[in-house]
Protein backbone atom coordinates (compact mmCIF):
# COMPACT_ATOMS: atom_id res chain seq x y z
CA UNK A 1 0.00 0.00 0.00
CA UNK A 2 1.35 3.41 -0.97
CA UNK A 3 2.44 5.69 1.87
CA UNK A 4 0.62 8.93 2.47
CA UNK A 5 2.66 12.14 2.45
CA UNK A 6 2.40 12.34 6.23
CA UNK A 7 3.60 8.75 6.62
CA UNK A 8 6.57 9.38 4.32
CA UNK A 9 7.66 12.51 6.21
CA UNK A 10 7.30 10.74 9.55
CA UNK A 11 9.32 7.74 8.36
CA UNK A 12 12.11 9.86 6.87
CA UNK A 13 12.39 12.06 9.96
CA UNK A 14 12.68 8.95 12.13
CA UNK A 15 15.34 7.48 9.86
CA UNK A 16 17.32 10.74 10.01
CA UNK A 17 16.65 11.16 13.74
CA UNK A 18 15.42 14.71 13.34
CA UNK A 19 12.25 16.76 13.41
CA UNK A 20 9.70 16.31 10.63
CA UNK A 21 10.11 20.03 9.87
CA UNK A 22 13.92 19.85 9.64
CA UNK A 23 15.63 21.05 6.47
CA UNK A 24 17.38 17.67 6.39
CA UNK A 25 14.04 15.96 5.66
CA UNK A 26 13.31 18.28 2.72
CA UNK A 27 16.81 17.83 1.31
CA UNK A 28 16.55 14.04 1.63
CA UNK A 29 13.19 14.00 -0.17
CA UNK A 30 14.61 16.20 -2.94
CA UNK A 31 17.59 13.90 -3.46
CA UNK A 32 15.36 10.82 -3.74
CA UNK A 33 12.59 12.36 -5.84
CA UNK A 34 12.28 10.46 -9.15
CA UNK A 35 11.00 13.62 -10.84
CA UNK A 36 13.75 15.95 -9.59
CA UNK A 37 15.32 16.28 -13.07
CA UNK A 38 12.13 17.89 -14.41
CA UNK A 39 13.02 21.04 -12.48
CA UNK A 40 15.54 21.72 -15.25
CA UNK A 41 12.70 21.97 -17.79
CA UNK A 42 11.26 25.15 -16.26
CA UNK A 43 12.29 28.79 -16.04
CA UNK A 44 12.53 29.88 -12.40
CA UNK A 45 12.49 33.65 -11.72
CA UNK A 46 15.46 35.24 -10.02
CA UNK A 47 14.83 36.91 -6.68
CA UNK A 48 16.08 40.27 -7.98
CA UNK A 49 13.44 40.29 -10.72
CA UNK A 50 10.51 39.83 -8.35
CA UNK A 51 8.76 42.82 -6.80
CA UNK A 52 9.17 43.47 -3.97
CA UNK A 53 12.48 41.91 -2.91
CA UNK A 54 14.71 43.36 -0.21
CA UNK A 55 18.16 42.65 -1.66
CA UNK A 56 19.78 43.62 1.65
CA UNK A 57 18.35 40.42 3.08
CA UNK A 58 18.66 37.98 0.17
CA UNK A 59 20.95 37.18 -2.74
CA UNK A 60 19.13 38.54 -5.77
CA UNK A 61 21.01 36.26 -8.16
CA UNK A 62 19.48 33.10 -6.65
CA UNK A 63 16.39 31.35 -7.97
CA UNK A 64 13.24 32.19 -6.05
CA UNK A 65 11.34 29.54 -4.13
CA UNK A 66 8.15 29.43 -6.19
CA UNK A 67 4.96 28.70 -4.26
CA UNK A 68 2.45 30.21 -6.71
CA UNK A 69 1.73 27.06 -8.70
CA UNK A 70 -1.89 27.23 -7.57
CA UNK A 71 -2.25 30.53 -9.47
CA UNK A 72 0.17 30.21 -12.39
CA UNK A 73 2.70 27.48 -12.98
CA UNK A 74 6.30 28.11 -13.94
CA UNK A 75 6.97 28.60 -17.65
CA UNK A 76 8.30 25.49 -19.40
CA UNK A 77 11.50 26.26 -21.32
CA UNK A 78 9.96 24.87 -24.52
CA UNK A 79 6.96 27.23 -24.39
CA UNK A 80 8.75 30.04 -26.25
CA UNK A 81 9.93 27.66 -28.98
CA UNK A 82 6.44 26.31 -29.63
CA UNK A 83 4.87 29.76 -29.68
CA UNK A 84 7.50 31.00 -32.12
CA UNK A 85 6.80 28.03 -34.41
CA UNK A 86 3.12 28.95 -34.55
CA UNK A 87 3.89 32.64 -35.11
CA UNK A 88 6.16 31.64 -38.00
CA UNK A 89 3.40 29.47 -39.48
CA UNK A 90 0.95 32.37 -39.18
CA UNK A 91 3.46 34.66 -40.92
CA UNK A 92 4.12 32.28 -43.79
CA UNK A 93 0.81 30.56 -44.56
CA UNK A 94 -1.76 32.78 -42.83
CA UNK A 95 -5.28 31.37 -42.70
CA UNK A 96 -4.10 27.96 -43.93
CA UNK A 97 -2.63 27.45 -40.45
CA UNK A 98 -6.11 26.49 -39.28
CA UNK A 99 -5.85 23.18 -41.14
CA UNK A 100 -2.18 22.73 -42.08
CA UNK A 101 1.00 21.85 -40.25
CA UNK A 102 1.76 19.44 -37.42
CA UNK A 103 -0.56 21.35 -35.06
CA UNK A 104 -3.54 22.71 -37.04
CA UNK A 105 -5.14 25.46 -34.98
CA UNK A 106 -8.71 24.39 -35.71
CA UNK A 107 -8.06 21.01 -34.07
CA UNK A 108 -5.49 22.14 -31.49
CA UNK A 109 -7.11 20.18 -28.66
CA UNK A 110 -6.95 16.89 -30.59
CA UNK A 111 -3.20 16.65 -30.03
CA UNK A 112 -3.59 17.10 -26.27
CA UNK A 113 -6.65 15.16 -25.17
CA UNK A 114 -4.99 11.77 -24.93
CA UNK A 115 -2.17 13.27 -22.85
CA UNK A 116 -4.65 15.09 -20.63
CA UNK A 117 -6.69 11.92 -20.18
CA UNK A 118 -3.61 10.23 -18.71
CA UNK A 119 -3.12 13.10 -16.28
CA UNK A 120 -6.67 12.89 -14.92
CA UNK A 121 -7.00 9.11 -15.10
CA UNK A 122 -9.68 8.96 -17.78
CA UNK A 123 -10.30 7.52 -21.22
CA UNK A 124 -9.48 9.92 -24.09
CA UNK A 125 -13.10 9.92 -25.22
CA UNK A 126 -14.15 11.12 -21.75
CA UNK A 127 -12.03 14.27 -21.90
CA UNK A 128 -12.33 17.46 -23.89
CA UNK A 129 -10.33 20.70 -23.85
CA UNK A 130 -12.42 23.81 -24.36
CA UNK A 131 -13.43 27.20 -22.94
CA UNK A 132 -12.43 28.33 -19.45
CA UNK A 133 -12.94 26.69 -16.08
CA UNK A 134 -16.12 28.46 -14.96
CA UNK A 135 -17.75 28.22 -18.39
CA UNK A 136 -17.20 24.46 -18.31
CA UNK A 137 -18.51 24.25 -14.75
CA UNK A 138 -21.72 25.98 -15.81
CA UNK A 139 -22.11 23.67 -18.83
CA UNK A 140 -21.55 20.59 -16.69
CA UNK A 141 -24.02 21.69 -14.02
CA UNK A 142 -26.57 22.53 -16.70
CA UNK A 143 -26.22 18.90 -17.74
CA UNK A 144 -26.04 17.19 -14.36
CA UNK A 145 -28.00 19.34 -11.95
CA UNK A 146 -31.58 18.21 -12.51
CA UNK A 147 -33.42 19.11 -9.30
CA UNK A 148 -36.75 17.56 -8.37
CA UNK A 149 -39.18 18.57 -5.60
CA UNK A 150 -37.56 16.03 -3.25
CA UNK A 151 -33.95 15.98 -4.52
CA UNK A 152 -32.70 19.51 -5.17
CA UNK A 153 -29.73 20.36 -2.93
CA UNK A 154 -26.09 20.86 -3.96
CA UNK A 155 -23.40 19.91 -1.43
CA UNK A 156 -20.24 22.06 -1.48
CA UNK A 157 -17.45 22.85 0.93
CA UNK A 158 -17.15 26.01 3.00
CA UNK A 159 -14.82 28.53 1.35
CA UNK A 160 -15.11 26.86 -2.03
CA UNK A 161 -13.29 28.79 -4.75
CA UNK A 162 -15.39 31.99 -5.08
CA UNK A 163 -16.26 31.51 -8.76
CA UNK A 164 -17.42 27.95 -7.98
CA UNK A 165 -19.63 29.24 -5.16
CA UNK A 166 -21.13 31.88 -7.44
CA UNK A 167 -21.65 29.36 -10.26
CA UNK A 168 -23.48 26.95 -7.96
CA UNK A 169 -25.61 29.78 -6.61
CA UNK A 170 -26.41 30.87 -10.19
CA UNK A 171 -27.46 27.36 -11.19
CA UNK A 172 -29.78 27.13 -8.20
CA UNK A 173 -31.36 30.49 -9.01
CA UNK A 174 -31.67 29.49 -12.66
CA UNK A 175 -33.94 26.63 -11.57
CA UNK A 176 -36.09 29.07 -9.57
CA UNK A 177 -35.00 27.59 -6.23
CA UNK A 178 -34.08 29.24 -2.93
CA UNK A 179 -30.30 29.40 -2.44
CA UNK A 180 -30.45 29.23 1.34
CA UNK A 181 -32.48 26.03 1.24
CA UNK A 182 -30.74 24.43 -1.73
CA UNK A 183 -27.06 25.12 -1.01
CA UNK A 184 -25.75 22.64 1.56
CA UNK A 185 -22.36 23.82 2.86
CA UNK A 186 -20.09 21.57 4.91
CA UNK A 187 -17.46 23.06 7.23
CA UNK A 188 -14.51 21.71 9.21
CA UNK A 189 -15.10 20.82 12.82
CA UNK A 190 -14.58 23.54 15.42
CA UNK A 191 -10.86 24.23 15.78
CA UNK A 192 -9.91 22.25 12.65
CA UNK A 193 -8.86 23.55 9.23
CA UNK A 194 -9.78 20.64 6.97
CA UNK A 195 -12.98 18.67 6.53
CA UNK A 196 -12.84 15.06 7.64
CA UNK A 197 -13.85 12.53 5.01
CA UNK A 198 -16.09 10.78 7.53
CA UNK A 199 -17.95 14.07 8.08
CA UNK A 200 -18.56 14.48 4.35
CA UNK A 201 -19.78 10.90 4.10
CA UNK A 202 -21.97 11.41 7.17
CA UNK A 203 -23.65 14.46 5.64
CA UNK A 204 -24.26 12.57 2.40
CA UNK A 205 -25.76 9.62 4.28
CA UNK A 206 -27.96 11.91 6.38
CA UNK A 207 -29.05 14.38 3.68
CA UNK A 208 -28.51 12.25 0.57
CA UNK A 209 -32.16 11.76 -0.31
CA UNK A 210 -32.41 15.53 -0.81
CA UNK A 211 -29.02 16.00 -2.52
CA UNK A 212 -29.12 16.16 -6.31
CA UNK A 213 -25.45 16.99 -6.74
CA UNK A 214 -22.26 16.68 -4.70
CA UNK A 215 -19.95 19.40 -6.08
CA UNK A 216 -16.61 19.68 -4.27
CA UNK A 217 -13.03 20.64 -5.06
CA UNK A 218 -10.43 18.01 -5.80
CA UNK A 219 -7.88 20.01 -3.83
CA UNK A 220 -9.33 22.77 -1.65
CA UNK A 221 -7.57 25.94 -2.80
CA UNK A 222 -7.77 27.68 0.59
CA UNK A 223 -6.42 24.88 2.80
CA UNK A 224 -4.64 22.59 0.32
CA UNK A 225 -6.74 19.62 1.45
CA UNK A 226 -6.84 16.75 -1.04
CA UNK A 227 -10.35 15.33 -0.83
CA UNK A 228 -10.85 11.57 -0.94
CA UNK A 229 -12.70 11.70 -4.24
CA UNK A 230 -13.15 7.94 -4.48
CA UNK A 231 -14.80 7.63 -1.05
CA UNK A 232 -16.97 10.71 -1.59
CA UNK A 233 -18.11 9.50 -5.01
CA UNK A 234 -18.97 6.07 -3.63
CA UNK A 235 -20.95 7.60 -0.76
CA UNK A 236 -22.80 9.93 -3.13
CA UNK A 237 -23.76 7.17 -5.53
CA UNK A 238 -24.97 4.99 -2.67
CA UNK A 239 -27.57 7.68 -1.93
CA UNK A 240 -28.46 8.27 -5.57
CA UNK A 241 -26.54 11.55 -5.92
CA UNK A 242 -24.46 12.66 -8.89
CA UNK A 243 -20.90 13.63 -7.99
CA UNK A 244 -18.60 16.16 -9.66
CA UNK A 245 -15.34 17.87 -8.78
CA UNK A 246 -13.55 21.09 -9.66
CA UNK A 247 -10.04 19.72 -10.15
CA UNK A 248 -8.37 23.05 -10.96
CA UNK A 249 -5.94 22.70 -8.06
CA UNK A 250 -5.65 18.91 -8.34
CA UNK A 251 -4.79 18.34 -12.01
CA UNK A 252 -1.03 18.11 -12.39
CA UNK A 253 -0.70 18.30 -8.60
CA UNK A 254 -2.19 15.03 -7.34
CA UNK A 255 -2.67 11.57 -8.82
CA UNK A 256 -6.18 11.28 -10.25
CA UNK A 257 -8.18 8.28 -11.44
CA UNK A 258 -11.48 9.91 -12.36
CA UNK A 259 -12.72 7.00 -14.47
CA UNK A 260 -11.85 4.25 -11.99
CA UNK A 261 -13.28 6.28 -9.13
CA UNK A 262 -16.53 6.46 -11.11
CA UNK A 263 -16.68 10.26 -10.83
CA UNK A 264 -19.61 11.53 -12.90
CA UNK A 265 -17.96 14.72 -14.14
CA UNK A 266 -15.10 17.11 -13.47
CA UNK A 267 -13.60 20.32 -14.81
CA UNK A 268 -10.28 22.11 -14.46
CA UNK A 269 -8.04 24.80 -15.88
CA UNK A 270 -4.57 24.16 -17.30
CA UNK A 271 -2.52 27.19 -16.26
CA UNK A 272 -1.84 26.14 -12.68
CA UNK A 273 0.01 22.87 -12.13
CA UNK A 274 -0.25 21.87 -15.80
CA UNK A 275 1.80 25.01 -16.64
CA UNK A 276 0.03 25.91 -19.89
CA UNK A 277 0.13 29.64 -19.25
CA UNK A 278 -2.64 32.19 -18.81
CA UNK A 279 -5.38 31.70 -21.39
CA UNK A 280 -4.71 27.98 -21.84
CA UNK A 281 -7.69 25.81 -22.69
CA UNK A 282 -9.64 24.44 -19.74
CA UNK A 283 -10.71 20.80 -19.48
CA UNK A 284 -13.86 18.83 -18.85
CA UNK A 285 -14.45 15.17 -18.09
CA UNK A 286 -17.65 13.13 -18.31
CA UNK A 287 -17.72 9.46 -17.39
CA UNK A 288 -18.52 7.29 -20.39
CA UNK A 289 -21.71 6.01 -18.75
CA UNK A 290 -23.19 9.49 -19.32
CA UNK A 291 -22.10 9.72 -22.96
CA UNK A 292 -25.62 10.13 -24.32
CA UNK A 293 -27.62 11.31 -21.35
CA UNK A 294 -25.94 14.74 -21.20
CA UNK A 295 -25.81 15.35 -24.95
CA UNK A 296 -28.75 17.77 -25.21
CA UNK A 297 -27.19 20.41 -22.97
CA UNK A 298 -23.42 20.01 -23.04
CA UNK A 299 -22.52 18.50 -26.38
CA UNK A 300 -24.28 21.12 -28.46
CA UNK A 301 -21.74 23.56 -27.02
CA UNK A 302 -18.80 21.56 -28.25
CA UNK A 303 -18.75 20.00 -31.69
CA UNK A 304 -15.62 18.01 -30.90
CA UNK A 305 -17.14 16.20 -27.93
CA UNK A 306 -20.33 15.57 -29.90
CA UNK A 307 -18.21 14.04 -32.65
CA UNK A 308 -16.70 11.58 -30.17
CA UNK A 309 -20.05 10.38 -28.90
CA UNK A 310 -21.67 10.03 -32.31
Amino acid sequence: MMESVQQTITRVSQELNCSATSLRVAEHLDRHDELRLLRQEFLIPKISDLPPSDLSLVDGSEDCIYFAGNSLGLQPKNAKKYIEEELEKWATIGVHGHLKGSRPWAWAEDTLEELMAKIVGAKPEEVVLMNGLTVNLHLLMLSFYKPSPKRYKILLEDKAFPSDHYAIESQIRLRGLDVTDSMLIIKPRQGEDTIRTEDIVSVIEREGDAIALVMLSGVQYYTGQLFNMEAITSAGHAKGCLVGFDCAHAVGNAELQLHDWNVDFACWCSYKYVNSGAGGLAGAYIHEKHAHSVKPTLYICNINMKKKVD
